[in-house]
């Protein structure tokens, strides 16, 4: 057999291996994505950049649960500008880049994407979708705007654009086609699922936002079943992400139609080691099974 490949074209992503970061976990300095990439990821993707900088949230924004973590940070980042140059940095040392994006305008998606493909990024994701900003979170909840969000940042780079989707609708397969209408290259699926957590002592909701977004192994369900959906109606690859801890996990979304996958809260309590950790059960799954390359385990589950 020929010799085990666990690289990945991702719609013209060349990754290494199909593990990633996601974006949102230690993805606001150039150091610390390195870091990421150095420990075996494929390709790293930013904290969610926008046109200038925010401070999010007020504390409290995180609540640890015994089945993953509830988030609601509130898109902090330090604004376009200044992240360009921590990109910049990245590509000296021809890391693979994603550049997570969001803001509150056809105009200010298609701006923060241009100028962070300009600084080197590899490919944008556009992040329709977070749960505990209410404009943003809106946005994910209608095709049309879906689609007219993704076309604007498809004209406005040559690299490959990603949506990243929200579970937080009745039909996700209907967002994805309106993406992949937009021209969009990949689907990235899913952002967190909004959620709430209460403190009996206080007797009110322990995030100051009240709601936040869930990540982590009580993810994984239903990020498998929105894979799926999206898989049965979309053309455009797809990258995983929600609760993924493990390369069993990995494995079962690339059955159920995922090309790559993303890792994010596992961290937490795996450390860095999680991605060579991954990326060497899903070598040793592709030898038991006569597998040459990851492409031949996607979607399989399907039977198709």
């Amino acid at each position: 057999m020929s010799e085990l490949n666990l690289a990945v074209n991702l719609a013209g992503l060349k990754l290494r291996n199909p593990t990633m970061l996601a974006a949102g976990v230690l993805g606001l300095s150039a150091p610390l994505l390195k870091r990421v990439y150095e420990s075996g990821a494929g390709a790293v993707v930013t904290k969610s950049i926008g046109p200038s900088s925010r401070g999010g949230h007020s504390n409290p924004t995180v609540v640890s649960l015994e089945y993953g973590f509830l988030n609601a940070m509130g898109l902090p980042n330090p604004g376009v500008d200044y992240f360009s140059t921590e990109v910049r940095k990245l590509k000296e040392d021809n890391i693979p880049v994603v550049a997570s994006i969001f803001a509150e305008t056809l105009e200010g998606h298609a701006e923060v994407a241009a100028c962070l493909v300009k600084a080197g990024a590899d490919a944008v994701e556009i992040n329709c979708s977070c749960p505990n900003v209410k404009d943003i979170g809106l946005l994910g909840q209608d095709p049309n705007a879906v689609e007219e969000v993704t076309r604007a940042v498809k004209d406005a780079v040559h690299v490959p654009v990603l949506a990243k989707l929200t579970p937080n609708v009745a039909n996700v397969a209907e967002i994805a086609r309106a993406a992949e209408r937009g021209g969009a290259d990949g689907i990235t699926a899913i952002n967190t699922l909004k959620a709430i957590a209460v403190d009996v002592e206080t007797q009110r909701p322990i995030l100051s936002n009240i709601t936040g977004g869930l990540s982590g192994p009580a993810l994984k369900s239903v990020a498998l079943r929105c894979v799926w959906e999206i898989f049965e109606n979309v053309s455009i690859p797809i990258v995983g992400c929600g609760g993924i801890s493990c390369w069993c996990d990995a494995v079962e979304f690339f059955l159920c139609g995922a090309s790559a996958v993303q890792i994010g809260t596992a961290i937490m309590s795996h450390g860095l080691t999680i991605f060579n950790s991954i990326n060497e059960g899903i070598g040793d799954y592709m030898t038991r099974r006569g597998l040459r390359s990851v492409q031949g385990i996607v979607g399989k589950a399907h039977g198709k």
